[in-house]
This record gives structure tokens, C-alpha cells and sequence, in this order.
């Protein structure tokens, strides 16, 4: 579906060889359909042209949520086709990525003993993984590795992320896969065309980007409590939750992140960034 793509051509960096650590993404993945809206295709990959091309990449996607925490499959590396009611095409779609099992056994390391990572061979990457990373990366000849998200606690998953950050200095780019704003059941006008976005979505989205602009963590872990727009904005967390990984990864809340991608979609923000 790239080929849907005009974009000149960007040499990349290899994170390999760079002195700074790669930085870590939050994005707004998206559904499959999405590969075929050439302005995200375009966002998503140009975004990702003008990385360090990653040693491997590790990405946390609302859509895996297991207790304990655990790692996709490491070689092959299949897909799920975690979607309902779309045309054929989209279960044929395939991201031939190589496996990561010398991040598994990295991302392992960094976990304390308490909290045990399991492996999970037979699970792929889920759309969530797979749809921008297929935007983003259409070679598919980078090594990657899906993690699931133990638990929705915001603290716990910025902790999660903060033992994560040493793999950033190897070149692994560290990614949370969501949508800034989530209410599906109440954007049906927007499915059916109406333009713009609800006033819950935008309200949500300013003030995220307020307090992320701020590098206010204990306004944004208090999101359920504080955020206007909620319960709107997110009936369900998960979506916004991977926010928290990436910040964790980075865990120096007095740098703004750099926003790559603003704007809505059927009245949803994609609101997507990267922090270093």
C-alpha cells in the first residue's frame, strides 16, 4: 500500500553509530484502512524518515494487555488480525519483520525479579504493532519485539518504561501504540462524513498537549480524574496508557516533546510524538 506515498527520499542515521540515544515515540496507530489515507501514510513515513534507522524497535500496544507482562514471538515473527467486518485484503496484508530475541532477553534483564516477563511465541504483533510500523518501516528488515502492557496503572507504566531507557543508547527505538483520544462509541456522525471533531476530543487533546508541553507527569497520571473530556475522550484506558511507557522511557519530564503528528481523524486526535 506505500506506493500511495510521494515522498523524496531521506537518508537515514544508523542509531548504531550515533552518540545520542534514539528517542521514544507515543503514535496514534490506527486501523487497517488507515494504510489507504495517504496523508497518515505520509505523516507516519516521513515521520519515520527522518529517524536513526533502529538496531530493533520494542513497541507497547493498547491492544495486549496480559498480567504478568509478556513478549511476543522472537522468530518468526506472524501477525493478528485483531480486527472485525473489514474487506479481505486487510487479513491478507502480511510485515515479514525478523524476530528480536536478543532484545527479549535485554528487556528481561531490566525487569526486576519480582515482576516476571513470560514469553509467548505463538503471539504476533497485533494491529496496533503492525499497521504503523508497516507505514513507518515498510522494509520490514528491522528486528522487533511486542511487550504487553501488565496492568493500565499510569505510575507503574512509566516505571516500566524508566527500566526500559538504557535500551535507547543500543539504538532500540521504543514506541507506545494507542490513540490520544478513543471514544469510539460516540463518533458515529464523524464515521458517517461530518467533519471536524466532537468538543469532548478536543478538549482532551489541548490538554494533553498542555501538560505534556509542560512536562506535568502528575496531571497526566491523574488523567481519569482530571482530563476534561473523560469519560468521552476514553470509555476504556487503554489507548491512552502507552503514553506513559514512552515518557518512562525518556523520564525527563522537563524536555516538551516534539509533536510529529496533530490533527483528527473521524474525530479522533492522532496527536503522535516523539521525546528524547
Amino acid at each position: 500500500m506505500t506506493d500511495i506515498i510521494d515522498l523524496a527520499p531521506v537518508p537515514a542515521v544508523d542509531a548504531a553509530t550515533s552518540d545520542r540515544p534514539m528517542p521514544a515515540l507515543y503514535l496514534g496507530h490506527g486501523a487497517p484502512p488507515l494504510l489507504e489515507d495517504p496523508e497518515w501514510m505520509g505523516q507516519l513515513n516521513g515521520w519515520a524518515a527522518g529517524l536513526p534507522k533502529p538496531t530493533s524497535i520494542l513497541i507497547v500496544s493498547a491492544h495486549w494487555q496480559t498480567a504478568p507482562m509478556a513478549l511476543s514471538a522472537t522468530h518468526p515473527v506472524p501477525l493478528v488480525y485483531d480486527f472485525y467486518g473489514f474487506p479481505q485484503h486487510y487479513y491478507e496484508m502480511t510485515y515479514d519483520a525478523p524476530g528480536a530475541p536478543e532484545l527479549a532477553a535485554k528487556v528481561k534483564g531490566l525487569m526486576p525479579s519480582n515482576e516476571p516477563v513470560l514469553d509467548r511465541e505463538s503471539r504476533g504483533l497485533d494491529h496496533g504493532a503492525w499497521v504503523p510500523l508497516k507505514a513507518m518501516f515498510p522494509d520490514a528488515d528491522i528486528p522487533v519485539l511486542q511487550m504487553s502492557m501488565p496492568d493500565l496503572d499510569p505510575k507503574h507504566l512509566f516505571e516500566v518504561g524508566r527500566r526500559l531507557a538504557p535500551l535507547r543508547d543500543e539504538g532500540v527505538l521504543i514506541i507506545g501504540s494507542g490513540f490520544l483520544t478513543h471514544g469510539l462509541p460516540f463518533i458515529r456522525e464523524y464515521f458517517m462524513g461530518k467533519p471536524g471533531a466532537p468538543q469532548w476530543s478536543i478538549d482532551f487533546d489541548d490538554w494533553a498537549r498542555e501538560a505534556l508541553e509542560r512536562g506535568d507527569l502528575d496531571t497526566l497520571f491523574g488523567f481519569r480524574e482530571k482530563a476534561p473530556g473523560m469519560p468521552y475522550a476514553h470509555p476504556t484506558v487503554e489507548h491512552f496508557t502507552p503514553l506513559f511507557v514512552t515518557l518512562g522511557a525518556v523520564a525527563r519530564p522537563d524536555d516538551a516533546p516534539t509533536f510529529a503528528i496533530e490533527g483528527f481523524t473521524y474525530g479522533l486526535s492522532k496527536r503522535s510524538f516523539e521525546t528524547r
